[in-house]
């Protein structure tokens, strides 16, 4: 049993899948850097100093009432909070891991295409007479002898 699954791991697409997970994580998590530390702080200045990690809405307050001076202050007094600064932290990293992505296939896609050679030309057609294939330059059926128009 071990035998096998050792022949299953090694095989080239478990280990191709295993590498893109990798290389997956590690780029999701240069991705969420880059929208939390470099995107969203210019962003939020933008928009009149807003924090995005501190947009939340109290659902419940905990011990020590509200309000709030941030998401952190909440969760320690024990509130329930939804917190949709985080939430549009995320669809924007999501959004560009989404177009990184599609930009990795389109590239692919486009490779593929110009490496695909053209389709060969016939060598071959049918006999209007009898449907036999015979060589393209043919003026006669070899079957039939029928005579065909060029």
């Amino acid at each position: 049993m071990i035998k096998e699954f050792k022949e299953f791991a090694m095989r080239g697409s478990v280990l191709d899948m295993a590498v893109g997970i990798i290389i997956g994580a590690a780029f999701g998590a240069i991705v969420s850097s880059f929208v939390t530390d470099v995107l969203m702080p210019p962003l939020g200045l933008l928009m009149g100093g807003v924090d995005f990690t501190n947009l939340f809405i109290v659902l419940k307050s905990g011990q020590a009432g509200g309000p709030f001076a941030s998401l952190a202050a909440a969760q320690a007094a024990g509130a329930v909070t939804l917190n949709y600064g985080l939430f549009i932290n995320k669809i924007i990293s999501f959004l560009i891991v989404a177009f990184a992505l599609f930009l990795v296939i389109r590239s692919m896609n486009q490779l593929k295409k110009k490496s695909d050679p053209p389709p060969a030309a016939p060598t071959t057609k049918d006999c209007p007479f009898c449907s036999t294939a015979i060589p393209i330059k043919a003026v006669r059926c070899p079957n039939c002898t029928s005579q065909l128009n060029t």
